[in-house]
């Protein structure tokens, strides 16, 4: 039995970065900060693969101090405690508090507190509140997702995993062959504004709240701001990249058809790094793989893959009569699995360069060494998972709670009957959205 007790904050700091109990629905069980810690906490040790562990947090002159015993060698509970105060010091999500107060100097801090999100009464007024990465991984990730602020859901259901983004993930992943014991390794979050808010209506027009420019505050300017890359220097440079030529390989997700702006913040962020079109303009199109340097002093490269956001596929996906062009769910499934195949392929091999890891992944999904074309997988259970994922995201129920209305193991019954034609007259969908 290993066993550590350590400081994680000052009760300041952490009361700061950890969201107030009440925020949480009344089944979590939370009831004051120091539960809240304990809670996320419990979350990343279960998601890094800790087995039959405790978690206590107390206060101890100023400081909120964890404890945790587990079945685990003292070594790996060691790199538990020590990564998770990096994460929570000042010099790591405590860079966030200065993005926060800058804003809030400029008067920019939710413009639209107390006003309504949009006409949705679930979505309730227009609230923000500071969200680092809370319950993810600490150690265990093997490969990080860039993507654009965590929804409030978050916060009630102190969780970022039964969110709709996470467990549609969570099925692409295991679809496309991660383990299902391993499919936790590959949900670790850096999200570019680190604001829990509505998930509906605060990053679409017209109530477009958090644009580009916004993560400034969180990047640009003094040292103490420098949140973004500080996170994703302690995520991407985990244990598990330790002895490899790269770093972990970084998701970056979002495109022009939806939630664009985690990409357009890297492009922005990295535009001497990336190719260029023909008119001379950085790109970050989907698929596209390259290498950076988080900091010009960076002592490894990090392999990277622009991709959909993982919930735009039951968004803005449809039935379309040509299935090489966006936004026909079938590419839409395609190229998620490439997403997903492409983190997995450095977990087989971490020196693998990018541009090879997302060859080897189309020739699996798209039967060609890229995306461009129509999904044709060479083998037959591929094309009926391509068209299974379509079936569940085609098909959705809006709750309570969201959930498609297919299983996997259903939707791929249907499909088997289809030819695997997810929008075939025998299985497609009715709904005249749906149909392009």
């Amino acid at each position: 039995m290993a066993s550590r007790t350590y400081p994680l904050g000052s009760i300041d700091l952490l009361s700061q970065l950890f969201p107030p109990a009440d925020l949480a629905n009344p089944d979590v069980g939370l009831t004051d900060l120091a539960s809240v810690i304990a809670h996320y906490t419990h979350n990343s040790l279960e998601a890094d693969g800790f087995s039959n562990f405790s978690v206590q947090v107390d206060t101890f002159d100023g400081q909120y101090v964890v404890t945790v015993n587990c079945d685990e060698a003292q070594d790996h509970l060691n790199q538990f405690a020590l990564q998770h105060q990096r994460i929570f010091s000042e010099d790591g999500a405590g860079r966030s508090i200065a993005g926060r107060n800058l804003m809030q100097e400029l008067g920019v801090w939710n413009p639209m507190q107390g006003f309504p999100v949009n006409s949705s009464p679930d979505d309730g007024d227009c609230k923000w509140l500071l969200c680092p990465p809370l319950g993810l991984n600490v150690i265990g990730q093997r490969g990080i997702l860039l993507m654009h602020y965590p929804p409030w859901q978050v916060l009630q259901q102190g969780t970022f995993l039964d969110c709709m983004t996470m467990s549609r993930w969570s099925k692409v992943l295991s679809a496309s062959g991660v383990p299902e014991d391993e499919v936790g390794y590959y949900r670790t979050i850096v999200d570019v504004n680190p604001i829990a808010a509505p998930g509906s209506g605060q990053s679409e027009y017209p109530n477009d709240y958090f644009p580009i420019m916004m993560t400034s505050a969180f990047f640009d300017g003094p040292d103490e701001r420098n949140y973004i890359r500080t996170m994703l220097d302690l995520y991407l440079g985990s244990v598990n990249a330790a002895d490899s030529k790269f770093t972990l390989p970084l998701l970056v997700c979002g495109s022009p058809l939806y939630d664009p702006q985690a990409p357009g913040w890297f492009r922005t962020a990295f535009k001497d790094q990336l190719p260029v079109d023909a008119n001379g303009t950085p790109t970050v199109d989907v698929l596209q793989t390259g290498k950076i340097r988080l900091s010009p002093d960076s002592d490894r490269e990090t392999p990277y893959m622009v991709a959909n956001h993982m919930i735009a596929a039951g968004v803005t996906g449809k039935c379309t009569n040509d299935a090489s062009k966006m936004p026909d769910i079938r590419k839409y499934e395609a190229q998620d699995l490439v997403a997903a195949s492409f983190l997995y392929e450095y977990s087989q091999n971490p020196d693998i360069e990018p541009d090879e890891a997302k060859t080897r992944a189309c020739q699996r999904w798209f039967g060609a060494d890229n995306g461009l074309s129509a999904p044709n997988p060479p083998d037959p259970r591929d094309k009926q998972v391509i068209c299974a994922l379509a079936q569940m995201d085609l098909f959705y129920c809006a709750g309570p709670p969201p959930h498609p209305k297919y299983t996997f193991d259903e939707a791929m019954q249907r499909c088997a009957g289809a030819d695997d034609q997810p929008c075939c007259p025998a299985i497609g969908p009715t709904d005249p959205n749906k149909i392009g």
